[in-house]
């Protein structure tokens, strides 16, 4: 498309040119075959489009918004922070200082913990070895498997 015409194509399309101008567009026109077909494809083009427009808005009817306002309330189940009347922020941070609590509770615990014995304790064994049920082969093999398993 030539210079002359893509100048002014949205105005030309629009039928908003000066008398001046269109007559020199349409002057062209008639002269060039390529702008001729290149200005048809784009009118095609815009009539296209405006057949894709909607004609008329669809406003819904005063009050249809509340309405459907109150039937979603009215069919939301009820759930506990809407029974107990907490918003989500509140919740969230409920649940945090929930979490905090427990890590910190847990990690005193955990650096309160004593050492559990793992076993009996070596006295604890050779008390074992004065005792009757001792005397047998088994009971002997038993404090040696757990004399070396013991760790201190």
């Amino acid at each position: 498309m030539h210079a002359v015409v893509m100048q002014s194509l949205e105005e030309y399309l629009s039928g908003a040119l000066e008398p001046a101008t269109l007559r020199e567009i349409e002057a062209h026109l008639s002269a060039c075959e390529m702008c001729r077909e290149d200005v048809r494809s784009m009118r095609d083009v815009s009539h296209r489009m405006g057949s894709l427009r909607v004609e008329e808005a669809v406003v819904p009817a005063p009050g249809f918004y509340a309405r459907v306002m109150q039937e979603v309330d009215r069919r939301a189940a009820p759930s506990v922070a809407r029974l107990l009347g907490l918003d989500f922020a509140f919740g969230r941070r409920l649940m945090f200082a929930s979490l905090l609590t427990l890590a910190v509770l847990g990690s005193y615990l955990v650096s309160r913990e004593t050492a559990y014995p793992g076993g009996p304790t070596p006295e604890a064994v050779m008390a074992q070895q004065e005792s009757p049920a001792f005397d047998s082969a088994s009971g002997q093999d038993n404090m040696l498997v757990t004399l070396t398993a013991y760790e201190p």
